[in-house]
């Protein structure tokens, strides 16, 4: 029974966050969190001035009734899949207009295609939301959950929520490795993959900070046998050196969530995601996934696909299912469910020290 003088949202909000019996359907986590660039996007770069825009058919073509969303698929993410299993529906992105308490109740998405750890990141495509900025605005929607539900409620509700976490590609593609760019000028390799590792780290202690205790934080993929930089090569093979410059990151990476991060923040619990390996199996064992096509995307112009992404005049395969990659950068909605799924009940290959169905059921320390 509703109380007298409590507003209805207000109810709603409080049931959810305590994991009530009032919930229609209860979730395994109360919300997520979700933070990170194109591949994760939900629409965010929707409403910015940005050439990364993932708003025009045929993205989304198997996903809400064909519609674009702003997601830069076919069809579903990995946080998309992640959700279902943990049976929470997809945060609205962050820049969503009008979003009311009860939309934000399950969480958000502040993902921006071309974002990244560095703030200089992805300026080839004029505005983007870099992880600085996505955590000044979680920063207020925490501020909006303490307005209606107080401290220690809203304390709660954050630290039993998941957060995911996906930066790094971007820092590559659209920074270190842009023709032109400053960056490999001011930093070799081993400075950039050291600067980025320490600035990450940083940031993930500010989203501690801000309340967070259950990360899935995502290792990069390999990026060298993307079809954008498959197009640049003779063979069409994997780009070995980009290829390396992922791996490094990744193994730093995951030294600092094992090492020095869960030293200084006591109460988190991690899952260091990595599909890198599955990635590079996908794509040397095409067959066992039932994938066709590894070497070019599903939509896009130019050769293999690579140098534009999806939009009306692209080519667009008529077997999506078949294609690993759905345009220059990233995965189809197939690929997508093959690492959700590791990351979600796979083992510690793919998903370490627990994967995040192990996540969901820890208690977590407020």
């Amino acid at each position: 029974m509703e109380q007298r003088g409590v507003p209805k949202f207000q109810l709603f909000l409080a049931c959810v966050l305590s994991n009530a019996a009032c919930l229609l359907h209860a979730a395994k986590v109360p919300a997520l969190f979700i933070f990170g660039d194109s591949l994760i996007d939900v629409g965010n770069n929707n409403y910015i001035n940005s050439l990364a825009k993932a708003d025009v058919r045929y993205n989304g073509i198997d996903y809400n009734h064909g519609v674009p969303t702003g997601r830069f698929c076919n069809g579903r993410t990995i946080p998309d899949f992640l959700g279902e299993y943990l049976e929470v529906p997809p945060p609205p992105a962050y820049l969503t207009p009008n979003l009311t308490i009860k939309d934000i109740s399950r969480g958000l998405n502040y993902a921006s295609g071309a974002g990244g750890v560095l703030d200089a990141t992805g300026a080839n495509y004029i505005a983007r939301l870099s992880f600085n900025q996505q955590l000044v605005y979680f920063a207020g929607t925490k501020q909006r959950y303490v307005t209606e539900l107080g401290m220690d409620a809203a304390n709660k509700f954050l630290a039993d929520s998941i957060y995911m976490v996906a930066f790094g590609a971007n820092d590559y593609i659209n920074n270190y490795l842009v023709t032109f760019s400053p960056t490999p000028s001011l930093y070799n390799t081993s400075q950039f993959q050291d600067m980025l590792i320490s600035t990450y780290s940083q940031q993930i202690s500010r989203l501690y900070d801000l309340g967070a205790r259950k990360m899935v934080v995502f290792g990069v993929g390999p990026l060298g046998c993307i079809p954008n930089q498959l197009m640049r090569t003779t063979d069409q093979k994997c780009n070995p050196q980009v290829n390396s410059y992922v791996q490094g990151f990744n193994a730093a990476l995951q030294r600092q969530l094992s090492g020095i991060l869960l030293k200084q923040l006591p109460k988190v619990r991690f899952v260091y995601a990595h599909g890198y390996d599955r990635f590079i199996d996908m794509v040397k064992s095409p067959a066992s996934y039932g994938f066709k096509v590894t070497d070019e995307g599903c939509c896009g112009l130019g050769r293999l696909n690579g140098l534009l992404a999806c939009m009306p005049i692209s080519n667009l395969c008529s077997n999506r299912k078949e294609y690993l990659f759905w345009d220059p950068f990233h995965p189809t909605e197939a690929a997508n469910m093959v690492i959700a799924t590791d990351f979600y009940n796979g083992t510690t290959a793919y998903a370490s020290p627990i994967n995040v169905e192990e996540l969901a059921s820890v208690s977590a320390v407020v």
